[in-house]
């Protein structure tokens, strides 16, 4: 089990990417608590991890708040007496052109997109310090390296993520923490269900949209992206910092 041993900590984690993470990350040997802002879907993750045999831990916040953001770390170290694996997922998309937007949507997009990745690993960073080091792995997405329309806070945001994410590699290597960020493409989760809903279409006609857009020919499966979190945060990746590695079907190869 390439995790056995290991505490992880996972930021948006009651569902889609980050819950197919978290039980991916239970079975790989991991010790795991998710957060959430929602009780709810935290409550159904803990459900779905216990129904596979796991313990899967949940603490609720809002990563865009710095207490909440302490407190999550606190919880993980409290539980486990350590974090060696950081995964800052959670996320948010309002889709609007810069003139639509207004500063609270803005404000609340980079808030969590962004800011939340700041805040996590602001107060998980030194707990690696003291432990020797650690990995962390940020979501990006195709919208960290591409533009799309109607997008603007979203693509600022990941693009944000994806030089945060070189600048504290280039930071952190010396004292051996190793930040990497993964950036899907379309995804199947809650979020690809918003999008659905935005157009006015079923989910079942955008997923065919969707899947025109990928040479590979589908849509990606919250699984695809949890393998290869699991591969940045495990020894199989330890020559990799600074790195976008990106699991989006080849929808920015051309």
């Amino acid at each position: 089990m390439r995790l056995a041993g290991k505490a992880a900590l996972i930021t948006g984690g009651g569902s889609g990417i980050g819950l197919a993470t978290a039980l991916a990350f239970l079975r790989e040997g991991a010790r795991v608590m998710i957060s959430d802002v929602s009780e709810d879907r935290g409550r159904e993750a803990v459900a779905a991890a216990a129904a596979m045999g796991h313990e899967l831990r949940f603490v609720r916040g809002d990563v865009s708040r710095e207490a909440d953001a302490m407190h999550m770390v606190d919880e993980a170290i409290r539980a486990f007496g350590r974090i060696d694996v950081l995964f800052n997922n959670a996320g948010i998309l309002i889709e609007k052109p810069v003139h639509e937007l207004s500063e609270e949507e803005w404000d609340r997009i980079l808030g969590i997109n962004l800011k939340g990745v700041f805040l996590v690993s602001k107060h998980a960073v030194p707990h690696m310090f003291r432990q020797g080091g650690g990995a962390i792995v940020n979501t990006g997405s195709v919208n960290s390296i591409v533009g799309d329309v109607g997008d603007a806070a979203y693509c600022a945001s990941k693009g944000g993520v994806a030089l945060l994410t070189k600048a504290m590699a280039l930071d952190y290597a010396a004292r051996g923490i190793r930040v990497n960020a993964v950036c899907p493409g379309w995804v199947e989760t809650r979020m690809f269900q918003q999008e659905a809903s935005t157009r006015g279409v079923s989910v079942d006609e955008y997923r065919r949209y969707a899947a025109s857009h990928h040479p590979i020919g589908r849509v990606g499966r919250p699984e695809d992206i949890a393998n290869a979190v699991v591969f940045l945060a495990s020894e199989d990746s330890s020559y990799m910092t600074g790195s976008l590695l990106v699991v989006d079907g080849g929808f920015t190869a051309g």
